[in-house]
């Protein structure tokens, strides 16, 4: 067996493509789009690689490709945590310890030359990104934008010397379970506090990047304490913006200002995961791309949200926003035809946002892990 380090276009395709081969077969593998894992790796289109270096390996075996993984020096995360730490990432492999062993050891190794004294995971590239390990709740497909993985994984890494260091709850929510007296007592709330000056509000997508502006503000004072937070770069949100736009509805990401200064918001996304689980291999041509078509506007077969933003600044806490933000996008994806949600990642500490969730009859149902090992 070898270790090797992806440094052409042929070898990162087949760094991109590995998981669909290990993949085959399990019904709840929704396979990542290739276009959108392609810029992800691009460091002339991802910002986050101004403040970031990242190794990519790939384990072969008599020929086969039977293990992947990245290291990750994420600049920003150093500076802002105070921590000397870096991350391994997109780590997948076959039913073997010593193929995982071999490349946790390329990677910590890597991260050890960087001058690093820890590594935390698995983010793909960071916590801003699809970051935790699956550890319970493998009966189900993953939602957009939130990651899978073999139940094994979380044996081998245990093994190698990894522990926990936080969990994260993805909350779903029915709406035949959902309580609707708390939806409508969000209402009475809302009008509590407009009379107190605070309106909550559609996104206003003739002005979209203004409310980009205002969202990124709160979004980076509400998480600063949050365990594991890296404030995004004004570059990296807007490339996330940029990614989400196509999909938002103006009904489902909210904002709450007070005075025109927004005090909180919330962003709902249709589970494309519903459709794109069907586009064979991630690819999008030659056929794949009426699938997702026929899925979206023909079929119109989504019928669940991922609740993937919500924050209130510190000030404007236990005011009541966060339950009328909440009850407000529930209330409007029903009027939509959604009938189910998901609400995540949330972590395990973050009471506000998990009490939030459970007024409204959303229960945990998957559980992701993130692990650290001193170098």
């Amino acid at each position: 067996m070898q270790i090797i380090e992806v440094n052409t276009p042929r070898l990162k395709k087949q760094f991109i493509d590995f998981p669909h081969d290990l993949y085959e077969g399990d019904p709840n593998y929704v396979p990542e789009l290739y276009i959108a894992q392609k810029e992800l790796m691009d460091e002339r289109k991802n910002p986050f690689f101004k403040h970031a270096r990242v190794a990519l390996f790939l384990a072969l075996r008599d020929g086969k490709i039977v293990g992947r993984i990245a290291a990750i020096r994420n600049g920003n995360y150093i500076k802002f945590s105070g921590q000397n730490v870096g991350f391994f990432g997109f780590f997948d492999v076959i039913e073997d310890y010593e193929v995982a062993r071999k490349l946790l050891d390329t990677a910590a190794d890597r991260l050890r030359k960087e001058g690093l004294t820890a590594i935390l995971g698995p983010a793909n590239f960071s916590t801003n990104d699809t970051a935790g390990l699956l550890v319970e709740g493998f009966d189900s497909p993953p939602v957009v934008m939130m990651t899978y993985n073999k139940p094994y994984y979380k044996d081998f890494l245990e093994k190698y010397g990894f522990t926990k260091t936080m969990d994260m709850f993805a909350y779903f929510g029915h709406k035949d379970n959902a309580n609707l007296r708390t939806v409508k007592l969000a209402k009475r709330i809302e009008e509590r506090l407009a009379g107190r000056g605070i309106k909550i509000r559609p996104v206003n997508m003739k002005n979209f990047w203004e409310d980009v502006k205002k969202i990124e503000k709160v979004y980076i004072k509400a998480w600063d304490k949050n365990w594991g937070f890296v404030p995004p770069t004004s570059e990296e949100f807007h490339h996330l913006a940029e990614g989400l736009k196509m999909i938002i509805e103006p009904d489902l990401a909210l904002i709450a200002e007070k005075d025109g200064e927004a005090v909180g918001f919330i962003a709902a996304i249709p589970d494309l995961n519903i459709i794109l689980r069907n586009v064979r291999r991630g690819r999008l041509l030659p056929f794949g791309i009426f699938k997702l078509l026929w899925g979206l506007f023909v079929q119109k077969k989504i019928h669940r949200l991922r609740i993937i933003l919500l924050g209130v600044l510190e000030d404007y806490r236990r005011r009541g926003i966060e339950g009328v933000l909440i009850g407000k996008v529930i209330a409007n994806g029903l009027k939509k035809g959604y009938v189910e949600a998901e609400a995540s990642w949330i972590l395990e500490n973050n009471e506000m946002m998990r009490k939030g969730v459970e007024d409204v009859n959303m229960v945990p149902y998957k559980r992701y892990r993130m692990y650290e090992k001193p170098l």
